[in-house]
């Protein structure tokens, strides 16, 4: 360059990432760096780094950046973020130079990460983009998928699920399945009505490794991984709920009821009622017998 300054990197950073200084190498170091054995202890110490992008292996490491990307065919896309036209954009990823699989890709911009918080108490998260005033993905009942709203309810709400390929399912709170969809000209878009879980539901989903070690230091110190919420009355009521020598009543259409409660969000208040309900339905046998 003509001023002699180096060229600025235009590597992905996010805030708060502290910058690594360069150790200067002479000409026998370069030779060094070419071995086998340096590349092997490269390769270890880059598989324990705190910003290096990785696979999660169960739900509740789901935390932190976040990268989503669908395999399609001929070129894979990710979801990211306009934040221009505050819409949701499917950003097609170009084939790597060195042939690398699908699974070495990682972010190249900040739009292309999502910022992924868990929702206390539950299994569910939401996802929010990293760019602009920060807007949270949303589904509403009919299937249609926005990034508009910066406000969080039952709608910004996703379940996800690892499935045993590794790849991830995204469920929304009307149990149905984020996808891709083929408009009209050919273009992409995403819906969040499928029933199933087929190709077009399969997303690839990576991580940084710091959140990753986060998750399982909390799993560690709580003794075993975060529970997902449970929809059966009988069991949550034998733990909870019970009385009167253990005993447990519930009724037989619980599940669709809390269900429909947890749609609407009141399943808190949902659940307290049906205890009262079911707790004064089983005393009136003894009194009755009194």
């Amino acid at each position: 360059m003509a001023d002699g300054k180096a060229p600025k990197s235009l590597k992905l950073k996010f805030k708060g990432e502290k910058s690594k200084k360069k150790r200067k190498r002479d000409e026998g170091h370069d030779i060094e760096a070419t071995s086998s054995s340096h590349r092997r202890r490269h390769d270890a110490q880059d598989d324990s780094s705190p910003e290096r992008w990785v696979h999660p292996d169960q739900a509740t490491e789901l935390r932190g950046p976040t990268f989503i990307f669908h395999p399609s065919d001929p070129l894979p896309f990710c979801i990211s973020f306009d934040a221009t036209r505050n819409r949701i954009a499917l950003h097609p990823l170009e084939k790597l130079e060195d042939g690398g699989s699908i699974l070495d890709r990682t972010p190249s911009e900040v739009a292309q990460v999502w910022v992924t918080t868990r929702v206390a108490g539950t299994g569910t998260i939401n996802l929010r983009s990293g760019t602009g005033e920060g807007k949270f993905l949303s589904c509403d009942k009919h299937g249609l998928v926005s990034a508009d709203r910066e406000a969080r309810g039952p709608q910004e709400e996703w379940t996800p699920i690892v499935l045993e390929d590794g790849m991830v399912a995204f469920m929304n709170i009307y149990e149905k399945y984020l996808g891709i969809d083929e408009v009209a000209g050919g273009q992409l878009t995403l819906r969040g009505d499928s029933d199933t879980v087929g190709f077009q539901e399969r997303f690839y989903v990576k991580i940084q490794n710091k959140y990753k070690q986060e998750a399982h230091e909390e799993e560690r110190k709580k003794g075993g991984g975060l529970d997902q919420p449970s929809m059966d009355e009988k069991s949550t009521n034998a733990i909870y709920q019970a009385w009167g020598a253990g005993r447990s009543i519930v009724s037989d259409g619980d599940k669709k009821e809390l269900k429909r409660a947890r749609q609407e969000g009141r399943l808190a208040e949902a659940l307290l009622d049906r205890r009262a309900k079911l707790k004064r339905f089983a005393y009136t046998p003894l009194q009755s017998a009194s």
